[in-house]
């Protein structure tokens, strides 16, 4: 079986910037054990495998893996393969016309926005707040001092827009720079059932940015993550969440994979009308890597 694949660097304007994604454009005929062991053999953060949509009104039904599990949603799969079945123009024998694709995913329908050079989606679900996490753990988790966590803003909490996540707030960039993941830590007290891992963010302003952020996933194959799209998204309507204002429009550009050496940024925003978080998005740029062939025997 041949199986043609394109890979593509998310939220980023440059090869070997952002985060990395393979996308298999017609995963048709694989099975789940073909989709998790492909996803393994590309050993990236995320593989997406493209299907005929379930339902015709839709684009496609895109499945998301690790190196290890399915993903029911997340970011920067989603921009990465808009990006791509747009250049391709056609998915399944229909052309694509127009500026939005809609994706069929585990956690619902997830609408996307192309642009020029990359695409923005909607999440699929409503932000939720669940529970809160405590700071000993955060800190244990991703070596690094209890006092290194601001409280003063929200409790380190697990927050989700399709996909959770455990978000906690630093008080300093230096602090965040010194995070390193605890994989014992997360295998005793975060499991991979419980928060797909631990995203840690500061107010960090420069030329580039307004906050500086990391994503721990080690139980997911993903020690750390350049660019996590489902967990920003999570973090901007937490944000709003949180701004005092019962009416807003909160806009943010995230960095996220600087300490990794492959920066990545993050066009996130979320409405909230009448005290409510009514809708998160997220999205960048993204540029083409690679073309090739998967041969299955």
């Amino acid at each position: 079986m041949q199986l043609q694949f394109v890979t593509v660097d998310v939220f980023t304007d440059r090869q070997f910037g952002g985060n990395p994604l393979a996308v298999v454009l017609d995963a048709s005929n694989l099975s789940d054990f073909h989709m998790q062991a492909i996803a393994a053999e590309f050993n990236l953060a995320e593989t997406t495998f493209v299907l005929p949509p379930r339902d015709t009104r839709n684009t496609a039904h895109v499945r998301i893996f690790t190196p290890r599990a399915e993903m029911p949603f997340a970011g920067h799969p989603n921009v990465g393969t808009a990006f791509v079945l747009a250049r391709e123009g056609n998915v399944f024998g229909r052309s694509i016309d127009g500026s939005s694709l809609v994706f069929e995913e585990i956690a619902g329908l997830v609408t996307m926005e192309l642009r020029k050079d990359g695409a923005r989606l909607s999440a699929p679900q409503p932000l939720t707040i669940a529970d809160q996490v405590a700071p000993e753990v955060v800190a244990e988790a991703c070596s690094i001092s209890v006092s290194d966590i601001e409280l003063r803003n929200h409790a380190p909490c697990v927050a989700s827009c399709g996909a959770r996540f455990v978000i906690a707030e630093l008080k300093s960039r230096e602090a965040l720079a010194a995070a390193r993941h605890n994989v014992a830590t997360f295998n005793r007290s975060l499991p991979r059932d419980y928060a797909t891992g631990v995203h840690l963010y500061a107010h960090a302003p420069d030329d580039l940015v307004d906050i500086q952020s990391r994503m721990f996933a080690p139980l997911h194959g993903i020690p750390e993550d350049p660019a996590t799209g489902s967990a920003n998204v999570a973090l901007i309507g937490l944000l709003a969440h949180l701004a005092p204002d019962a009416n807003l429009t909160l806009s943010k550009r995230i960095g996220q994979g600087f300490d990794m050496g492959r920066p990545s940024i993050l066009e996130a925003q979320a409405m909230k009308r009448n005290g409510n978080v009514t809708e998160t998005l997220i999205g960048g740029s993204c540029v083409e890597v690679m073309r090739g062939v998967l041969s299955l025997r």
